[in-house]
């Protein structure tokens, strides 16, 4: 596919905006993905191109977090290795899955992933006590799942995965976020090799989007916004309402 400059005018400010916002309250993905297609790209590479700056965006966070975290590498290997396996089998997948098929699932998913991101306060129970097998058995099921959603599509993976490891593994919150990070960075990192090696991912944009990227997320994890939240909904309402514009048309035309 060949580039112009519209398309890096498209892709890397809302790939920053992503960055800010992901830092601040999490969802990035639902506004990093829809700019690849804005730009013209189609799905695969927009699902291959956004792995590989998201990837160098997460590393960020990631670091960051476990540099500042006590991580029970016990409970947490095994998990990166079944993130891998799923985001693994999950990228195979959504290789073999038609475009046409692949816009037709975005309606159904992006609105189900925007839902928990915007609401995900009120899907976090409070941190309970469980055993060690109970804990290890939430984490452990919800890498392979949450990789292999995240190597298939991606959007509102972190969300989901704190969901289940904050609800049903009863984590401390902060242990849950870089539990978290390593297991989406883990999805990514397995995620963009599959679609490398298949020949979809568009490395000049990419990597420009990932400057831009790493800097929405030192920026957004630099600010103190009171009302972040009252910010970010908007933003990604917004964002999703011209994807679906978009999505709609090509599959009329």
């Amino acid at each position: 596919m060949e580039l112009n400059l519209t398309s890096f005018l498209i892709v890397c400010p809302l790939v920053f905006l992503s960055g800010l916002v992901d830092a601040i309250g999490g969802g990035g993905g639902l506004i990093s993905l829809p700019a690849y297609i804005f730009a013209g790209l189609p799905m695969h590479l927009a699902i291959g191109t956004n792995k590989l700056s998201s990837a160098i965006g997460t590393t960020v966070s990631t670091v960051r977090y476990v540099r500042h975290t006590r991580v029970d590498w016990r409970l947490v290997l095994p998990a990166i290795v079944l993130s891998l396996v799923g985001s693994a089998f999950g990228a195979n997948l959504a290789l073999y899955v038609p475009e046409s098929i692949l816009k037709k699932l975005m309606l159904v998913i992006l609105p189900i992933a925007a839902f928990f991101v915007l609401r995900k306060g009120s899907f976090i129970p409070d941190e309970k006590n469980h055993s060690a097998n109970a804990r290890r058995a939430a984490v452990w099921i919800a890498a392979f799942t949450v990789g292999a959603y995240d190597g298939f599509y991606g959007p509102g993976t972190g969300t989901f995965a704190l969901i289940i490891l904050i609800g049903f593994a009863g984590m401390a919150s902060m242990d849950a976020a870089a539990t978290t990070k390593l297991i989406n960075l883990t999805s990514n990192v397995a995620a963009l090799v599959t679609f490398l090696i298949n020949g979809k991912v568009i490395w000049e944009l990419g990597l420009a989007a990932a400057l831009f990227s790493v800097a929405g997320h030192y920026l957004g994890s630099s600010l103190v916004l009171k009302n972040g939240e009252k910010i970010i909904r908007p933003i990604i309402l917004i964002v999703l309402a011209l994807l679906f514009v978009r999505v709609i048309s090509d599959l009329l035309v």
